[in-house]
């Protein structure tokens, strides 16, 4: 008779881990709820960056709502996310119109990642393995971010007018595999291999782009937890979040730490619904004066706001929180 009431004890004393999900959920769709009003607001002058954040968001709500379907106890929340849904494909729509107008030759090498079906998830979880980091980063500025976009383009076929896509040149070998990288340069490097995975690249050193997304995803972490150590700084949590989105999407879902999520939910401005730096007055303003981070998005690309929002922030932001309510 005791191995009955040991089973009873076992689920009496079980966690309630489907409403420790909802609690979750919970938290984060208000958060998308604020910064879809940004995007309804600032939507003539969003960038590049921001537009394809809420394009990978988009795709994330209309993948849990597929997951939901029939889950008859998620009905509110079911309902809040078509709302959302409804509301960003319009905003996203008209931000897009916009950005071909304000900058129409970036508009058209990007355009094909601006397209509604381009963006796909990973269709398995996987975790990193710490034996594939690197043991020490050489270089945080790998190569420069024109140098990144250009074999970008020569992937997606816009590096001429009717090119050719999916091109893997000489130096984009070399330098998308290059190991030790850091920053955002080592987070570009992963991207280079989805843009691949999103046209579906036949070209032998793709053959193995899982063995590189293994050691990418597991350095990308090792980074993330370096950063969560040094008490993520202002000018490390935009490259934080971005790590997320990334090895998130690539169907690392260790990377969709509870307590990330926490964390990242406090960084949004609770009236603009952005992501973005601080004010003066807040903590640690040199910071914000003096960075100086290698990669990030050049003046052209990258659009602050005069209440300190950022178009770069917001989008990687939105696209990590999209991956924490899908994965929960």
């Amino acid at each position: 008779m005791l191995f009955p009431v040991f089973l009873l004890l076992i689920f009496l004393l079980k966690p309630d881990l489907s409403k420790s999900e909802a609690d979750t959920r919970n938290i984060i769709i208000p958060a998308l709820e604020k910064a879809t009003f940004f995007l309804e607001n600032k939507y003539r002058d969003i960038n590049l960056d921001g537009v394809v954040g809420f394009h990978i968001l988009q795709v994330y709500l209309e993948r849990a709502l597929e997951k939901w379907a029939s889950k008859h106890e998620l009905l509110s929340q079911k309902a809040r996310v078509e709302r959302l849904v409804k509301k960003l494909s319009s905003s996203i729509e008209k931000a897009t119109h916009s950005l071909g107008q304000s900058d129409p030759k970036y508009f058209k090498e990007f355009e094909p990642i601006l397209q509604p079906h381009f963006w796909t998830l990973s269709p398995s979880w996987n975790h990193t393995d710490s034996s594939y980091a690197y043991s020490k980063f050489d270089s945080i500025n790998c190569f420069t971010e024109k140098m990144s976009d250009k074999c970008y383009l020569y992937l997606l076929g816009t590096w001429k007018d009717h090119g050719r896509s999916c091109v893997v040149t000489k130096n984009c070998r070399k330098i998308m595999t290059k190991f030790g990288c850091s920053g955002y340069s080592l987070s570009h490097q992963l991207f280079y291999l989805m843009i691949a995975d999103m046209k579906r690249c036949s070209d032998p050193l793709f053959q193995r782009a899982q063995y590189y997304k293994n050691i990418f995803c597991a350095s990308m972490m090792k980074l993330n937890l370096m950063i969560e150590s040094n008490g993520f700084r202002i000018q490390s949590r935009d490259l934080f979040m971005e790590n997320i989105m990334f090895c998130g999407m690539s169907g690392f879902s260790d990377f969709y730490k509870r307590r990330w999520l926490e964390t990242i939910l406090t960084w949004q401005k609770p009236e603009e619904g952005c992501y973005g730096m601080p004010s003066e007055n807040s903590e640690h303003p040199s910071l914000v004066k003096d960075q100086k981070q290698p990669l990030r998005r050049v003046k052209r690309k990258e659009q602050m706001f005069a209440d300190g929002c950022s178009s770069h922030n917001t989008a990687v932001a939105v696209a990590a929180l999209g991956g924490f309510l899908y994965y929960y």
